[in-house]
């Protein structure tokens, strides 16, 4: 899954305007682009992605772009139906391990060359190549027989992975598992040139995909244009261009000012976005996230070894006041993992609740009798500087019930999720969203004792065994039963410190039409039509 990282540009941007008044950030200095027709062009704002390589793709700046430049065997329509791409049609075997895809005759990849099995071969075999660096293969190709080998670097193939001929490729995996097929849809299955690929450590700067648009022109942090792949095998996109502007303002006030046609309302913004009277807000999309934002515990080290300090420190924050006051009732409370809309979502799961008594007795009942013998502790977040409220009023509340000081450490945005693993302090904050509508996509990628993503290093023998066997349950009711059941352990183990699930608000110009705003990655911007304005 891909990792959401916290949204602090935008209030990182109005902060420096507001003690900086005579900053350009309020007068931005848009770049100068190539002369591209206004016309049937989207713009954008955002920023550098730290990576086009699909096989890197681990967090959403960069998931963004790759969806729409490479394509695979498989995809998520705005509904969130997973449906053919690449692949026209497939078989799977009676015993739900073998999966026989027939590809599409004539796909092209940017340059003209025709897409064949053997460079779906080479793709999946590539990301699980130890030379490529990969930290997502083993969680969404892992089930595919010799995956691990390679992986390992003891194989120099997958043997799960054959080519039957020039548009059929057969794919084997290790048990019968009904979310395999979805995890296909991610980036580090995509299909990439091998040519391209070998053209240098840098190729993904000039990349030669399959999707519906091409990289036209990137210049460094001013701007990013793709345009419409007139090569792409199925519908064509409606917009010729796509224009990200990068770092080029205040995005709120470059949407007002009609520089860019898109924008995501932050807190500072949203009270007047929310008043009906306010204009802009006919232009208001409101759109659940299947996603959470929780605090993890580095379980494997002190303190947080000691479930007890880790449910104090979940009893200790009052979430409702913190949705409420700081982020203004704009997210939906969390207490549980899974969120509304993900199959296995439990409306009546038992949160750790607020209680300052309760969590200063578990500290009593700890090895470290008090927060004055816990050790020092420092929260890892997400940020250059400025200190987000959320995580500000965490620190306090902290601080207020259970007389500990936390510490605050920040990494870069663009590699939090690339550092997070080896850089992690005590606490980490984290966001997670989901690339499949499943709840092993949360509750086992992200506590698996065994799995990469397992951030916190949780560990618990019962949730394994658990998650284990929902793998290959095939009765859907029997299986989301196990996994609320994991969920309810994980929980009440406090495997980490739920805050929210997500909620994204969107305002689109009207003259923007079929864009779809979905909480799955997809390539959504080739559904996009433009009218005259």
């Amino acid at each position: 899954m891909k990792t959401r990282i916290p949204p602090l540009i935008i209030s990182v941007l109005i902060a420096l305007c507001l003690l900086f008044p005579c900053c350009n950030l309020l007068e931005p200095n848009l770049p100068d682009l190539p002369d591209i027709p206004a016309e049937g062009t989207l713009t954008l704002f955002d920023v550098s992605p730290p990576t086009l390589d699909p096989a890197l793709a681990r967090s959403e700046m960069s998931v963004s772009y790759i969806v729409e430049i490479f394509s695979g065997l498989v995809a998520f329509d705005p509904a969130g139906n997973l449906t053919p791409d690449i692949a026209e049609s497939w078989e799977v075997s009676n015993d739900g391990t073998t999966y026989t895809f027939r590809l599409r005759q004539g796909v092209k990849f940017h340059d003209g060359k025709e897409v064949t099995a053997s460079d779906f071969k080479y793709s999946l075999e590539r990301a699980c190549d130890p030379s490529t660096g990969s930290d997502i293969a083993e969680t969404y190709l892992g089930d595919i027989l010799g995956v691990e080998d390679k992986l390992s670097g003891i194989a120099e193939e997958v043997y799960g992975i054959e080519v039957l001929d020039d548009y059929t490729l057969r794919i084997t995996i290790d048990a019968p598992k009904k979310y395999f097929l979805s995890k296909l849809a991610h980036p580090a299955a995509y299909v990439v040139d091998q040519e391209n690929v070998a053209s240098g450590k840098d190729w993904w700067k000039e990349p030669n995909g399959t999707g519906p648009f091409r990289l036209d022109e990137w210049q460094g942090d001013d701007f990013i244009i793709l345009q419409r792949n007139e090569l792409y095998y199925l519908e064509p996109p409606k917009i010729e261009y796509v224009v990200y502007l990068l770092w080029g303002g205040v995005p709120m006030i470059m949407y007002e000012r009609d520089e860019i046609d898109v924008v995501e309302v932050s807190t500072s913004d949203i009270e007047r976005v929310l008043d009906p009277a306010n204009p802009l807000h006919q232009e208001l999309n409101i759109i659940p996230q299947l996603s959470l934002s929780f605090v993890g515990f580095n379980s494997a080290s002190p303190p947080f070894d000691d479930a007890s300090v880790r449910q104090a420190f979940c009893h200790a924050i009052d979430k409702d006041k913190l949705v409420r006051l700081v982020l203004k009732n704009l997210v939906t409370t969390a207490d549980g993992i899974l969120p509304p809309g993900m199959p296995g979502y439990n409306e009546d799961i038992q949160g750790l609740a607020f209680d300052p008594q309760l969590a200063r007795q578990l500290l009593v009942e700890s090895e470290y009798g008090n927060a004055t013998d816990l050790p020092p502790i420092t929260l890892t977040s997400s940020g250059r500087g400025m200190i987000p409220s959320d995580e500000a009023a965490l620190i306090d509340m902290w601080r207020r019930n259970l007389g500990m000081e936390v510490e605050l450490r920040q990494l870069e945005p663009e590699k939090y999720a690339y550092l997070l693993m080896a850089e992690k302090d005590e606490l980490f904050t984290l966001g997670w969203g989901a690339d499949y509508p499943d709840p092993q996509n949360f509750l086992d990628i992200l506590f698996h004792s065994e799995t990469s993503h397992n951030i916190g290093e949780y560990s618990n023998p019962e949730v394994d065994a658990l998650l284990e066997e929902a793998r290959i349950e095939k009765d859907y009711a029997a299986r989301m039963s196990l996994y609320q059941q994991a969920e309810q352990m994980l929980v009440n183990n406090a495997a980490c410190l739920p805050l929210y699930f997500d909620v994204e608000y969107i305002l689109v110009k009207p003259y923007v039409k079929n864009l779809p705003l979905t909480s799955l990655w997809i390539s959504r911007l080739k559904y996009v039509s433009i009218e005259p304005h």
